[in-house]
């Protein structure tokens, strides 16, 4: 409210692990942080339902329902410091989202403070309320620039009794779409993650962090993970699918770990290598990808949406666009919903190899129909590149909804969305 009087720009901050630079000031803004807005206010055991301040650690909260018999419906490489009042603000995706779906479905409500400094009580733990517009959506995903998060009430899905994970090879991507619509169809119900990564992924992991991969000798990896109430039936079914995969030649090696820490000993392949990897370990060489670029030099990032078919032929395109300006040139992500993640390496900051990325990798997106930001919004890095994913019409009312709840422009300027004329 001080601010609103006083014409002050505010940018709102959680735990500042974006990419876009959503929650980075430009100029002379006054920094909002929510970090000392972390209590939890209440948790059902019955519903599932917790409701909390937007300033809590992702990964407390998950520690906390945990004990209760529950797990948060979204799983992040940054959990260890994200929020998850700026989880909501961007509408983060990560590795549970094609089990339980995006937080559009999972948040059923939101305090927020708007930009006059009026509260906005929308804290409702129902999950059925059909009166009226459903305000909440509005301000999951606006990264800031209608209100500011307050408090999150969020639906947490029961924690799963048996967990088995699998880490598997193959020799193209066509192949890796196979294994997907098969492991679709077999797995149904308990599938719960289907990340895959390229080799050079899995070259940088071990050159720069020293991880250890359990399978060899493949251009692509996939791991899977499956989520359910019964060991026994869940394995068997796993087990089902990768006999069929292996025997129609879609997989050609790989490892399986069950959530127990044991490794269940299974040649996958001929010439199968297993290394003694737990759970944990194996989703470390998907995770710690970003954290292995870094180390590779300057990282070019880019969170597409493009139709599953076509996911790949991005990366070999622009491989062949920057050939020996780039250092390396990856692709990896969430298979199951159609999020690629490109990065480029260079050894430093190049103008003109960003020159030749930007805006071809957009204008390519576009002409098939995806989306230039799938699940890290578009803050200021990528506000001027709206239009490629929506038409002029969307994002004019979007403008008259920033002007109608933030007249005097103070909540997170600069961000989003382009100028308005």
């Amino acid at each position: 409210r001080y601010c609103c009087e006083k014409n002050l720009a505010v940018t709102p901050q959680g735990g500042n692990t974006g990419l876009v630079g959503g929650s980075v000031p430009i100029f002379d803004e006054i920094i909002l942080s929510t970090a000392l807005m972390n209590q939890i206010i209440s948790f059902n055991k019955v519903s599932g339902i917790l409701v909390c301040q937007a300033g809590c650690i992702l990964e407390k909260l998950n520690e906390y329902v945990e004990e209760q018999g529950f797990i948060m419906p979204l799983d992040l490489g940054a959990k260890g410091s994200c929020h998850i009042g700026g989880n909501v603000a961007t509408n983060a995706g990560g590795l549970r989202l094609l089990r339980y779906g995006s937080l559009r479905g999972t948040v059923l409500g939101l305090e927020v403070v708007l930009a006059d400094g009026s509260v906005l009580d929308c804290l409702t733990s129902l999950r059925k309320d059909n009166t009226g517009y459903d305000l909440k959506q509005l301000f999951i995903g606006s990264e800031g620039t209608l209100g500011v998060i307050t408090a999150v009430s969020i639906l947490c899905p029961q924690k799963p009794k048996a967990v088995n994970l699998a880490f598997l090879g193959c020799q193209s991507f066509p192949k890796v779409l196979e294994t997907f619509t098969t492991c679709r169809a077999m797995l149904g119900e308990i599938l719960s993650a289907f990340e895959f990564m390229d080799e050079k992924c899995m070259e940088l992991v071990e050159k720069h962090l020293k991880l250890s991969k359990p399978v060899t000798g493949s251009p692509f990896y996939v791991l899977i993970e499956t989520s359910g109430s019964n060991s026994t039936h869940d394995e068997e079914k796993l087990n089902s699918f990768l006999e069929q995969v292996m025997a129609s030649g879609l997989v050609t090696d790989g490892t399986v770990a069950t959530d127990d820490k044991k490794i269940k000993a299974k040649v996958l392949g001929l010439f199968g290598f297993l290394c003694s990897l737990v759970h944990q370990a194996l989703w470390s060489l998907r995770e710690r990808i970003t954290e292995a670029l870094t180390h590779d030099g300057y990282v070019y990032k880019y969170d597409i949406s493009l139709p599953v078919g076509k996911l790949y032929d991005l990366v070999m395109d622009m491989r062949t666009r920057l050939g020996q300006s780039a250092k390396n040139v990856v692709g990896y992500g969430h298979l199951g919903d159609g999020n690629l993640h490109l990065n480029i390496t260079s050894e430093s900051y190049s103008h003109s190899l960003l020159a030749a990325i930007e805006p071809f990798v957009y204008e390519w997106t576009a002409r098939c129909n995806g989306s230039i930001s799938a699940e890290h919004g578009l803050g200021f890095k990528k506000k001027q590149f709206i239009e490629y994913s929506k038409p002029q019409e969307a994002v004019q009312l979007m403008q008259r909804f920033k002007a109608m709840l933030d007249p005097k422009g103070i909540l997170n300027p600069y961000k989003t969305l382009p100028p308005a004329p």
